[in-house]
């Protein structure tokens, strides 16, 4: 027997029914109810669909915990839970207890994982995993309409303080990941509390996937804003329209001008999903990596190194160069920071490329979903290191799969 939590069940509508009057009184409630309201919201729509309860819970901020939102109750591990499992393949998982059936539902929002919900019932059928699935998806969405204004939601997913440079920083950031029926970026970055320099970011823009990685010099407060500046120059230029090459300039500019001792490296991509066309322009940073069919191209977006973004001296100056090749279905692209293959154990040997490739492309073989692929590789970098990283360290992945459309 799997053990589930010992929450009260709230009464449901008659023999399983779905009470239409009730649902839409508290869809119209959540439109106004403060995040904390949320636990005993959901209580109340799993009530109305004819179900017993529901119970949120949300993946603490390095995916190691799945934390309720109900603070009377305890985490779960994302690693061997059955709510874990529903959370790290995106598939239902249903647990029989003594006197009801719990059915743990993956909370989603497009393609960014937010935890799981628990939904108890007398007995389930057809119809009852239907609506446990209705449920979800509503709370996922309401989750992220409220979560970008409720500290209360943020804090409850940490499990650490977390220091100022990061709190400035992951304001800027992105959901862990974006996409599509033909497209999805994932990302992930370390130390989860204490980065400084580190950044990623990916939007979409009708047909087009925009990507980029930036590693600022430096582990400070000082670091944390040239990435910050760094950021805001590229999101500006790329939503007034500008090429890829506008875009690096808008960094550049920026950086020369509100801080001129400061630099970062960098790469920015463009990917166009509906041909398949790969842009990118690298400023002093490792290479992207294509993967295909299973295996590393060796080399195959290596191109002649350019300067990194913000040198006073050089800003104006500098022809950018965009790089272009076409993808094939399937590819992944691989960016990343000089944390990554750079982590090094007790004896002092390095994570290295090759271990950091092989890991990608076993557990990708093995069917694991990209978002779960770098939620299992940051953590085998941070077990490389004991938990102690030397430097901020960032994957983005982003894999193209027109076929799918």
């Amino acid at each position: 027997m799997i053990k589930v939590q010992d929450t009260p069940l709230v009464p449901a509508a008659p023999d399983g029914a779905v009470d239409e009057k009730r649902l839409e009184e508290l869809i119209i409630e959540a439109q106004t109810a403060l995040p904390v309201e949320m636990p005993g919201l959901a209580h109340r729509c799993a009530a109305a669909l004819g179900l017993g309860s529901a119970l949120i819970y949300l993946v603490d901020l390095q995916q190691q915990l799945l934390i309720p939102l109900d603070e009377a109750m305890e985490p779960l591990p994302v690693d061997h839970s059955p709510a874990g499992w529903a959370y790290r393949t995106l598939s239902p998982r249903v647990a029989d207890t003594d006197d009801d059936v719990t059915v743990w539902m993956p909370l989603v929002d497009g393609a960014e994982r937010l935890g799981v919900l628990a939904v108890r019932t007398a007995s389930l059928d057809a119809a009852g995993l239907r609506r446990s699935r209705m449920l979800a998806h509503f709370f996922a969405m309401l989750i992220t309409s409220k979560r970008a204004y409720s500290d209360w939601l943020a804090a409850r997913t940490r499990t650490a303080t977390m220091g100022l440079p990061s709190e400035m920083l992951r304001a800027f950031l992105p959901p862990r990941t974006i996409g599509s029926a033909r497209c999805v970026s994932t990302a992930v970055l370390e130390p989860a509390y204490d980065i400084a320099g580190d950044a990623f970011d990916h939007a979409v823009v009708k047909d087009v996937l925009h990507t980029m990685i930036i590693d600022s010099m430096g582990h400070d407060l000082a670091s944390g804003l040239t990435t910050s500046v760094a950021m805001a120059a590229a999101r500006n230029a790329r939503r007034c329209g500008g090429e890829m090459t506008d875009v690096v300039g808008s960094v550049d500019r920026a950086l020369a001008r509100w801080l001129p001792d400061h630099f970062c490296t960098g790469v920015m991509c463009r990917l166009d999903v509906r041909t398949g066309e790969l842009s990118w322009v690298n400023c002093g940073h490792p290479p992207p990596l294509l993967i295909r069919a299973g295996r590393v191209l060796d080399g195959a977006l290596d191109r002649p190194p350019q300067p990194p973004i913000g040198l006073a001296d050089l800003s104006g100056r500098v022809a950018r160069q965009t790089h272009r090749t076409t993808l094939e279905p399937g590819d992944c692209v691989l960016l990343y920071t000089d944390g990554v293959v750079e982590a090094r154990d007790a004896e002092g040997a390095e994570f290295g490329l090759g271990r950091f490739t092989d890991f990608i492309i076993r557990s990708s073989a093995a069917g694991q979903r990209p978002a779960e692929v770098l939620r299992l590789l940051i953590h085998a970098i941070l077990d490389y290191q004991r938990n102690r990283l030397r430097d901020d360290a960032t994957i983005l992945l982003f894999e193209w799969r027109p076929q799918l459309k």
